[in-house]
């Protein structure tokens, strides 16, 4: 995954995470704010209505007591006449109905509940003819009592008045006064008017009265008191409602427009994090792809830094970097072009020494003896072959540095080869006290440039003798195999280091010789390979080294063997 949709995809994630937790919190306050509104608006209905229903009872019982107060009531009241009563409480009872409308109800019973007389008669209680609970109410008299009464099917609300008369020196009771109303839809829907709640009056499963008027809601918010009657018994429940449809409508719009601003804000974050993310990666982009340049050893290539932020500062320094690179790498590659120029020049002087000593001693001696013919002819033959010598070494460092191999001239024996690379380093080896041994098959016929593979096997001789100035031993074996011979040459030096041994046929690698090139084994496995063999080693450190030639038997030459180096 790309840097540039790392960071929009997480930045986006993040930004609508933020989105919908803030608008989860919106939604979860602004319902529990609503809940909370429409509670405290239903505690203040039902607030309004003890209120106004107190208000209520207070005008019935001054209404009630007026009337059983008046001295021409109390007369009439006392006759016991239905006629005489109504027309003495004719005026009172008007005013009556004018406060209680026309479910109002004013009755005049005795002290048992036995209606005497009706002075104004609304709703089906005005047809019973006793009212029992004006008798289980006398027990509290001479105070006056309120409450709720069902009667029937309907719910009511009396006011209980005793009218006295002076009998002596005590009060006797006359009559008693019973005012009230039946609560209807009407009284709950003026409630309704009045609060901006729905009330609902109700008792087991039955329903007195109701603002609802068939409306339905899913959810209510909702309070409730009980109805008491004269006795505090409750003998029924008020309900007091909200709905909540209306706010869930306005939730439901919200959410949507909460909804729709959501979308419409994540949109826009998404194209502004994509711009300023792009703006951010581009030179990130830059300096990878600058690094993937560097990578290639390009080190002249250069970022472009115009910001001054820390991408910008960083842009610069990776460009001093790449300066210093370049600049150093340049002086690496001059010193390392004189180093290997000083390197070759001391290995071909190390290598043509000696044929360059033969040829000044072979020609000083013919400059400054007179000699006889044979002895001259000797030495001429010297100096023939330690030319001959310069020229090969020339040849075979040309042939190196230009990758040519030599074509193969004639079939050879093995056995001679070795010994012709041994003879002329068996003094050297007596001086050192190395015994050199050799074993090999007698007609063991290789197809070969014999001065070239004679001048490989020489230089392990060489490098065996340098490795051992303390005397030892070599020995040479070789092991005919079907189509090759493998030649051993071992010694019993110190092994070959550890530091050179990964490297150990390349050229200029030495370690633990005084005047070692590190070109002699190169040129020998190259030799070798020239040749269609392959050269390796076997060595631990303490124990000595053997290298291994394996050369094809003569024979139309196959393809060149792998190498194993």
């Amino acid at each position: 995954m790309r840097l540039l949709t790392k960071i929009w995809l997480s930045t986006s994630l993040a930004i609508t995470g933020l989105f919908a937790v803030t608008g989860w919190i919106v939604s979860r306050n602004l319902v529990g704010e609503t809940q909370k509104q429409l509670t405290e608006e239903v505690k203040n209905s039902l607030q309004g209505y003890r209120s106004l229903w107190r208000e209520r009872a207070q005008t019935l019982e001054m209404l009630s007591a007026n009337i059983a107060s008046a001295p021409h009531v109390r007369a009439a009241f006392g006759t016991r006449d239905a006629a005489t009563i109504a027309d003495t409480s004719k005026e009172l009872s008007r005013s009556l109905e004018r406060q209680l409308g026309d479910r109002g109800l004013v009755v005049v019973t005795d002290a048992r509940g036995k209606v005497i007389a009706r002075l104004a008669s609304g709703g089906e209680a005005a047809l019973a003819e006793t009212m029992s609970f004006v008798d289980r109410a006398r027990g509290r008299f001479p105070a006056q009592q309120s409450g709720f009464v069902v009667i029937e099917e309907g719910l009511y609300q009396f006011v209980v008045t005793p009218v006295y008369v002076q009998s002596g020196s005590s009060l006797a009771l006359l009559n008693v006064l019973v005012t009230g109303f039946e609560v209807t839809d009407a009284v709950a829907s003026e409630l309704r008017m009045t609060t901006g709640s729905d009330f609902v009056f109700a008792g087991g499963d039955r329903t007195f009265a109701s603002s609802l008027a068939g409306r339905a809601s899913a959810e209510w918010v909702e309070l409730s008191e009980p109805l008491p009657d004269l006795e505090g018994r409750p003998v029924g429940t008020l309900r007091v409602l909200r709905s909540l449809e209306a706010a869930g409508r306005a939730y439901a719009a919200l959410r949507r427009q909460i909804a729709v601003i959501w979308v419409v804000s994540l949109g826009l974050s998404f194209l502004i994090t994509f711009a300023l993310a792009r703006r951010i990666v581009q030179p990130i982009e830059a300096l990878d792809h600058a690094a993937a340049e560097v990578a290639r050893e390009n080190y002249a290539y250069r970022v472009p830094a115009a910001a001054n932020d820390e991408i910008g500062r960083l842009a610069r320094t990776f460009n001093q970097m790449c300066a210093s690179i370049e600049g150093a790498r340049g002086q690496l590659i001059r010193n390392e072009r004189l180093y290997t120029i000083g390197r070759l020049a001391s290995s071909i002087v190390h290598d043509l020494r000696n044929p360059l000593a033969a040829i000044y001693g072979s020609s000083e001696m013919l400059l400054d003896a007179e000699l006889p013919p044979h002895q001259q002819k000797r030495l001429a033959g010297n100096l023939y072959k330690a030319s001959r010598r310069i020229q090969e070494m020339l040849d075979d460092l040309l042939n190196v540095s230009r990758g040519k191999t030599a074509e193969l001239r004639e079939e050879c024996l093995v056995s001679e080869i070795l010994q012709a690379a041994i003879d002329p380093l068996r003094s050297a080896a007596e001086n050192q006290k190395i015994h050199i041994s050799l074993e090999t098959p007698g007609e063991v016929l290789v197809a070969a440039d014999r001065s070239r593979l004679e001048r490989a096997f020489a230089n392990l001789l060489v490098n065996a003798l340098e490795a051992m100035p303390d005397g030892g031993s070599i020995s040479i074996d070789a092991r005919a195999e079907a189509g090759s011979i493998t030649v051993r040459v071992e010694d019993t030096g110190p092994g070959i280091h550890p530091e050179v041994r990964e490297r150990l046929f390349e050229p200029f690698a030495s370690a633990g010789k005084k005047r070692g090139t590190g070109l002699g084994l190169a040129l020998a496995r190259q030799t070798v390979v020239d040749h269609g063999g392959e050269m390796w080693e076997k060595s631990e450190p303490g124990s000595g080294a053997a290298f291994f030639v394996r050369l094809p038997l003569a024979q139309p030459m196959a393809e060149a063997a792998p190498s194993v180096a």
